[in-house]
């Protein structure tokens, strides 16, 4: 199917101790929706590097390969 990345911009704002439930609770994904109105789903702990005291909060690129796979996550805002 060739190297073609997907990619999907979130804007999050995720309190400190919401993202320790979401990180230590049963429930360890976070459902958002993209700047475009699509609905994701994806594991919480890809965001681990972009938490800080307050949480996280900004603008993310999600990419996937072409059978929906993560691939990386970059802050762009």
């Amino acid at each position: 199917m060739g190297d073609w990345l997907k990619s999907i911009i979130v804007n999050l704002a995720i309190s400190a101790e919401e993202f320790q439930r979401l990180y230590e609770g049963s429930a360890k994904t976070v459902f958002a929706h993209s700047i475009d109105g699509r609905s994701i789903r994806f594991p919480a702990n890809i965001l681990r590097p972009y938490v800080r005291h307050s949480g996280i909060r900004g603008t993310f690129q999600i990419d996937f390969d072409d059978e929906n796979r993560f691939q990386a996550i970059s802050r762009l805002g």
